[in-house]
């Protein structure tokens, strides 16, 4: 039985984590969109951020440093922490990665 309920909780972390990540993406894209209306090249061009990490960010595929979080968020013209707010706001209050 332990060994069921460690698994169901694993996919539960992991679907969330996933998520997580592709509500991100979204938050960057639209930002990027609304905000510099640039395209994903010319934006990974202009602010020094891989294009493929950017891409990749963008269709909720990949994961990202907080050193790349915090050159978005510059190059968004905000503060990181508008950024993670954003975030939050989409994934709605209730989101946690973590059971308590």
């Amino acid at each position: 039985m332990y060994i069921n309920n460690y698994y169901i909780k694993m996919q539960d972390d992991k679907m969330r984590s996933l998520q997580l990540i592709k509500a991100f993406g979204e938050v960057v894209k639209e930002l990027r969109s609304t905000r510099t209306d640039l395209s994903i090249n010319k934006f990974a061009d202009a602010y020094d951020i891989s294009r493929g990490n950017l891409s990749k960010i963008e269709s909720g595929k990949g994961e990202c440093k907080l050193v790349t979080l915090w050159k978005i968020a510059e190059a968004l013209g905000i503060p990181l922490s508008e950024l993670i707010l954003a975030l939050e706001t989409k994934l709605g209050k209730d989101f946690k990665l973590i059971d308590e």
